[in-house]
């Protein structure tokens, strides 16, 4: 079968993005056309993968994603597939991987009501009813259980279309036998000491992650700790106002911040904490990848997957509604003892051995392949 896979945006270190990738490799596996449009594509290309970069360009991101969507569906109308894939909200989708919140109840709690108003909100409001109206067909990954009551209560989309998948945290994350060498190697090669304390915070979007309160937990730290703790923050974002939070902190060196890498395992090993007090995210994937590398977490409850941490006692999280004081005094308590950090990692490698946290990929092509000879 020929399928049409369709995402704004690909580069290597999003989220959606590996995703995507390893379910279009799972359907690729399975004697499937992988055909893709994109925007931009950043990285390496798949062999056997069909790459469609859209021509277009507009004044503004609605109005270039409504001109990818009529350029694609022209196309569609020449070059047909069996299945159309997105990864973002748009019009003409058979299958749509929810990996973003909802927009209209974002719209609803979060924004002035005079936002409503707005051409931006019309665009947004339009592909996210196309995808979850009742008269629609598209049949809907979900990848959290948070957001499908927020969908169900704004458009009334009926329960038959939802398909809940499990996490999909690639094998690469979990802790090899040589787990203690490579920590001992990526210690030496960044300067720590035995007594030294590394926290990481690992995502794109430094906003949305937290990084400013995690920083601000850095700098809340009792002096004894302070003095042996620091951070690595690594994503694709602007870094400039993170590291002018840094300065006017006074937390000087104690705090990296690095582009997305490839060697994420390393540092998933070599820390002693993440820590991923977020704002908001659908899942947290990052999350499963700690506990599952033996490395304990610092979290906030909205994140989807924060109740793994607790279902496997691998860590801490700070309830709702959020307050910074909590999550300063969680840091230092973790950060101080050391037999619940190893108590964590233990819980959080043996919950990897019995839970499933990798078929995602799997699942997500069993809906996309359904009645399609799979």
């Amino acid at each position: 079968m020929q399928l049409a896979f369709c995402l704004y945006k690909y580069f290597p270190f999003g989220g959606l993005q590996r995703d995507f990738l390893r379910i279009a490799l799972a359907c690729q596996a399975r004697g499937h056309d992988v055909r893709v449009y994109v925007l931009e594509w950043q990285g390496e290309v798949p062999p056997g993968f069909e790459l469609v970069k859209v021509p277009v360009s507009a004044m503004t991101n609605p109005g270039r994603y409504r001109k990818f969507t009529a350029w694609m569906q022209d196309d569609l109308a020449r070059r047909p597939a069996d299945r159309v894939i997105g990864f973002n909200k748009m019009p003409g989708l058979d299958v749509y991987y929810a990996a973003d919140p909802c927009y209209e109840d974002k719209a609803q709690t979060l924004r002035n009501p005079l936002y409503r108003l707005s051409g931006r909100y019309r665009h947004f409001a339009a592909y996210e009813r196309a995808v979850f109206a009742p008269e629609a067909h598209t049949e809907i990954l979900m990848i959290s259980t948070v957001q499908q009551p927020l969908f169900v209560k704004h458009y009334g989309t009926p329960a038959r279309r939802f398909h809940l998948l499990p996490p999909g945290i690639a094998a690469d994350r979990r802790a090899p036998p040589d787990a203690a060498e490579i920590r001992a190697a990526f210690r030496r090669e960044f300067g720590l000491h035995d007594d030294d304390l590394l926290l990481v915070q690992i995502g794109s979007g430094f906003k949305t992650k937290g990084l400013d309160r995690s920083l601000r937990a850095l700098a809340a730290l009792p002096p004894e700790l302070a003095r042996r703790t620091r951070l690595i923050a690594i994503g694709q974002d602007d870094p400039k106002p993170f590291r002018m939070q840094t300065a006017a902190l006074g937390l000087g060196e104690r705090v990296q911040i690095l582009k997305g890498r490839s060697d994420i395992p390393r540092f998933l090993l070599g820390a002693d904490l993440l820590i991923h007090p977020a704002y908001n995210e659908n899942t947290g994937t990052v999350l499963l990848e700690a506990l599952v590398a033996g490395l304990p977490v610092l979290t906030t409850a909205v994140c989807g997957y924060a109740h793994y941490i607790s279902d496997a006692d691998a860590g801490a999280v700070v309830p709702n509604p959020f307050e910074q004081a909590a999550l300063d005094r969680l840091l230092a308590q973790m950060l101080a003892d050391g037999a619940a950090r190893r108590r964590w990692s233990a819980n959080g490698l043996a919950f990897a051995d019995s839970a499933d946290l990798y078929s995602l990929p799997e699942r997500a092509a069993d809906v996309i392949l359904k009645g399609r000879g799979a």
